[in-house]
């Protein structure tokens, strides 16, 4: 079994930056990747970014291109969300998640193992 907790959120004038983190615990920790999703009040989950565990390649949501960053410190089983010029629409609670098993990354059933969720605000 896998634990994902997430911290970092916060509230944030717009145009601000927070950075999330996300640390994995429990059984040998190998995943296909890491991904980042978002949901605001009364909207679907959505995808924010991903990463491939071993090589980083990156995938990113239209929405935070230019403005998220997401990295991943392997020895210390942590993944990253910097998030800059930050808009009143990134207002959401934010989850990280892991998915043992290669395909699309921006497909949240593609996850396994979920966070409890970080609130992020952005105030305008």
């Amino acid at each position: 079994q896998v634990q994902l907790v997430e911290s970092g959120g916060g509230l944030v004038q717009a145009g601000g930056s927070l950075q999330l983190a996300c640390a994995a615990s429990g059984r040998t920790f190998s995943p296909a990747y890491l991904g980042w999703f978002r949901q605001a009040p009364g909207k679907e989950r959505d995808f924010v970014a991903a990463i491939v565990w071993i090589t980083g390649n990156t995938n990113y949501a239209d929405s935070v291109k230019g403005r998220y960053t997401i990295s991943r410190d392997n020895a210390k089983n942590t993944v990253y969300l910097q998030m800059n010029n930050l808009k009143p629409e990134d207002t959401a609670i934010y989850y990280c998640a892991a998915a043992d098993r290669f395909g699309s990354s921006s497909e949240a059933a593609r996850y396994a193992y979920w966070g409890q969720g970080t609130q992020v605000t952005v105030s305008s």
